[in-house]
């Protein structure tokens, strides 16, 4: 009877799975987490329904991380008016002293966060391995998650489509 039990329960959980999937259209709504900036300033993803965020995990010691840093403050750039949002969330591993001066070395434009506890990666999967991208409707829901270097033309195409969404 136990087996049955939880069987039946594991059956429960995975019909319910399918109906949010369904009731949201394939995208789950993002973590309900607030970052901290470099600057001290408390962002929570809820207060950015509206814009469209992009999350990028990151570490200074990641080659490919470094390697695609100019093209996010480009992209940034490009879309921010619109109403794009960028955060770079460093792992934990990371010394903060290292993304400070990455950061001011680099004049990154764009809202910078430590995750010392590793909160903010659990909350999205448990990201470990960088660089991870996440792409934000305006309505807070994950819409893309890119592992490893994006497709920059492709990324545009998403970050333009979701702008123009209301």
């Amino acid at each position: 009877m136990q087996f049955y039990n939880g069987r039946l329960i594991s059956i429960i959980g995975v019909v319910l799975l399918y109906a949010a999937y369904a009731i949201w259209g394939g995208q789950a709504l993002a973590p309900a987490v607030t970052v901290v900036t470099l600057q001290g300033e408390s962002v929570a993803l809820s207060d950015l329904r509206g814009k469209v965020v992009l999350l990028n995990f990151w570490a200074t010691d990641c080659p490919g991380c470094i390697q695609e840093m100019p093209q996010l403050v480009s992209t940034y750039q490009q879309y921010h008016a619109q109403g794009l949002e960028t955060i770079a969330v460093a792992m934990r591993h990371d010394p903060p002293n290292y993304v400070l001066n990455y950061t001011a070395k680099n004049q990154l434009p764009f809202k910078v966060a430590l995750d010392p506890m590793g909160e903010i990666a659990r909350a999205f999967g448990d990201v470990k391995l960088t660089p991870t991208t996440i792409v934000i409707d305006k309505q807070g829901r994950m819409v893309m998650r890119i592992l490893g270097q994006p497709d920059f033309v492709k990324l545009h195409q998403l970050i333009a489509t979701k702008l123009q969404e209301s």
